[in-house]
C-alpha cells in the first residue's frame, strides 16, 4: 500500500510502499477512503507535539471500509463503514478512565501520532474507538467531523448554555461548529485573521450575526467564546469581549504562548478552559446530532499523494473549511 510517512520534523512527508498491516486482537483492518487534514497533524509533522510514534503515518480524520477482523472483533462486519478519530486507544483502568474522562488517560494513544493514521490506502484501528458513519454523510463529507466536528462539539459543551457565542479562527472547527450553534438557536460571532475577508463572507454565509477581525471588538458583549486558532494572544482578546461569568474555551492540543493580561479580563469569575482530546460519548453524541442539523462540509480534495501541499495549504491559511485526503 501506498503510505505518507513522517521521517523528520519540518520536512514533507516520504510517500513509501508498506505491506498492508493485519489485524490484531479487537483490531479492525480498514480501507481508507477518505483522511481528514486537521491542524493537529501540522502541530505534529511540525515538531509541536513532541515524540511521535517513529516513521508514523499522520492523518486522524478517517474514514474507511472494514475489510477484514481480528481475533474477537466484533461490532462491526465487513463492508460497514466506520470513522477513526484522535483517541485511539486508553488504559480502561485508571482514575480517569473509570470516571468518565478517558479523554484524559495518562496512557492514552492516538491516532496518526502515537499510532498509524489514515495518510495511507489501508490502516488497523481498535474497534473500541471507531464509530459508525450516518449513511447521510458522502466519505468526504464525514472526514471533517471526525476531529474537527468532535472537538468543536466537545469545545461547544464545554462553553455552556450560552446564547451570544464568539468563535475564534474560522476553519473547519467553527465551520461545523457554527452549523451545529445555530441549529440550537444561538447567535455567533466570528473573528478571523485581519484582513481575511474571504473568510468573513463564508461566516456570514454560515449564519453569524457578525464577521470581524481577531482584534475587533464585537457589536454585543458575548456570553462565551471558542479559540480554534492557535495562537495565545487571543486568549486576553477572547476575554475582553466575553461578559461577566462567561467562559473562554481554548480547542486546541496546541497554542502558543499566552502573553500577560490584566486580571480586571478575568475578573468577574470569567473562566478560561481548555478541552483535552475527547470522548467516545462525544463521538456518539456528535455523529447522532451532525445529520439533524444538517451539518454541510466545505471541502478541498486531494489526492493521498498530494498530502505535503494539502498540510502546506492549511499552514498558510489557503484553505476555507477542511482538505480532505482521497486515496
Amino acid at each position: 500500500m501506498l503510505a505518507m510517512v513522517l521521517h523528520e520534523n519540518h520536512q514533507p512527508l516520504v510517500a513509501e510502499e508498506r505491506p498492508i498491516p493485519q489485524p490484531g486482537a479487537g483490531q479492525i483492518l480498514l480501507k481508507v477512503k477518505a483522511c481528514g487534514v486537521c491542524r493537529t497533524d501540522l502541530h505534529v509533522v511540525d515538531g509541536e507535539l513532541p515524540d511521535p510514534n517513529p516513521l508514523v503515518v499522520p492523518g486522524h480524520e478517517i474514514v474507511g471500509e472494514v475489510v477484514a477482523l481480528g481475533e474477537g472483533a466484533e461490532q462491526f462486519k465487513t463492508g460497514d463503514r466506520v470513522g477513526v478519530p484522535w483517541l485511539g486507544e486508553t488504559c480502561g483502568n485508571c482514575a480517569y478512565c473509570t470516571s468518565g474522562h478517558e479523554n484524559l488517560c495518562d496512557n492514552a494513544r492516538f491516532t496518526g501520532y502515537t499510532l498509524d493514521g489514515g495518510y495511507a490506502e489501508y490502516t488497523l484501528a481498535n474497534e473500541d474507538f471507531c464509530v459508525a458513519i450516518p449513511s447521510q454523510c458522502s466519505d468526504i463529507d464525514a472526514a471533517p467531523l471526525l476531529c474537527a466536528g468532535l472537538i468543536g462539539y466537545r469545545s461547544l459543551k464545554m462553553a455552556g448554555d450560552c446564547r451570544r457565542l464568539g468563535l475564534y479562527g474560522f476553519g473547519a472547527a467553527a465551520h461545523i461548529i457554527a452549523q451545529v450553534a445555530r441549529w440550537q438557536g444561538r447567535e455567533i460571532y466570528a473573528f478571523v485573521r485581519p484582513g481575511d475577508e474571504e473568510a468573513k463572507k463564508f461566516a456570514l454565509k454560515l449564519g453569524a450575526a457578525w464577521a470581524g477581525n481577531s482584534d475587533e471588538r464585537p457589536p454585543a458583549e458575548l456570553d462565551a467564546a471558542i479559540i480554534f486558532a492557535p495562537a495565545g494572544p487571543l486568549v486576553p482578546a477572547a476575554l475582553a469581549t466575553v461578559a461577566k461569568g462567561g467562559t473562554v474555551v481554548c480547542g486546541g492540543i496546541h497554542m502558543s504562548d499566552i502573553p500577560s493580561f490584566p486580571y480586571r479580563l478575568l475578573w468577574g469569575e470569567r473562566v478560561v478552559r481548555s478541552v483535552a482530546n475527547l470522548t467516545r460519548t462525544d463521538g456518539n453524541e456528535f455523529l447522532a446530532i451532525a445529520p439533524k442539523v444538517p451539518v454541510k462540509t466545505q471541502t478541498q480534495r486531494y489526492a493521498l499523494a498530494d498530502a505535503n501541499q494539502a498540510l502546506d495549504d492549511l499552514r498558510h491559511g489557503r484553505l476555507q473549511g477542511a482538505a480532505v485526503l482521497v486515496p
